[in-house]
């Protein structure tokens, strides 16, 4: 991926950039987007009822999004030093609640343990620690991620394709890549989080391997084959936004 330059123009965003400073700051890097269609009926009833199920071509979709997580800090002035760094995978889907469009997260394996325990008990996120790797062999991503507790795994083998330009609204790639909120339980109460970064640069993904049994242990049917979609992005920078408690239906 360290070939890949990012492109010069910049799209218009999904959402507005949120008001207020951020609480902490991150580096996404290497990041692939496989995506599989999913009858809703499997969805729905994973999902909190206050959130709407997005779809794109009718259908109902389920990511596994690989990744390297890079100065990971709670502040700008946290010494790069001793910034968090860690593989990252997260299985998600795509909501709506009151028209504004977010993720929903089934799972995520860090290879963290601190990262795992502060991201449950701060944000009610579904983490799990897992033993992970990462390698770039003749130009092929290779990445792992196993489980340490119950073994729910993925291997996958990627390689970077063309470039597709910037994710203008209405788009494809901007349906599925350009989401700036996420929706969690936590508590006992819907919450909306919100990130801030630049708009991906988009490449195209070649899918050579894929085997998984994380979508299974969210409880979603298994990825039947390889993907039906696959991106690319070198990466964005990342200002992260506090959790806001939504209004609870009158």
């Amino acid at each position: 991926m360290s070939t890949i330059e990012p492109f010069q123009s910049d799209p218009p965003r999904a959402i507005a950039a949120p008001v207020g400073r951020p609480l902490g700051y991150q580096r996404w890097r290497g990041l692939a987007f496989l995506h599989w269609p999913v009858p809703e009926a499997a969805l729905r009833p994973l999902v909190p009822a206050g959130l709407t199920l997005d779809t794109w071509d009718g259908m109902a979709w389920v990511g596994v999004v690989p990744f390297s997580m890079e100065g990971v800090r709670p502040i700008r002035l946290w010494p790069e030093a001793v910034a968090f760094r860690f593989l990252e995978t997260n299985v998600r889907t795509y909501v709506r609640h009151q028209g504004e469009p977010g993720v929903w997260f089934f799972s995520l394996e860090a290879a963290s343990w601190l990262a795992v325990q502060g991201a449950r008990i701060g944000w009610g996120l579904p983490y799990h620690h897992a033993r992970m790797a990462r390698s770039t062999v003749d130009g092929e991503e290779r990445y792992t991620t196993r489980r340490r507790r119950g073994g729910a795994h993925l291997a996958l083998a990627w390689r970077v394709t063309e470039p597709l330009g910037p994710s203008l609204p209405g788009s494809r790639e901007h349906f599925f890549l350009e989401r700036y909120l996420l929706f969690c339980q936590h508590r006992g109460h819907l919450w909306r989080g919100q990130v801030h970064h630049p708009p991906y640069p988009v490449w195209g993904a070649e899918v050579t391997h894929c085997e998984e049994s994380l979508l299974a242990a969210a409880g979603l049917p298994p990825a039947q084959g390889l993907p039906v979609l696959a991106h690319a992005s070198p990466g964005v920078d990342v200002d992260i936004h506090a959790l806001r408690r939504l209004p609870e239906k009158s």
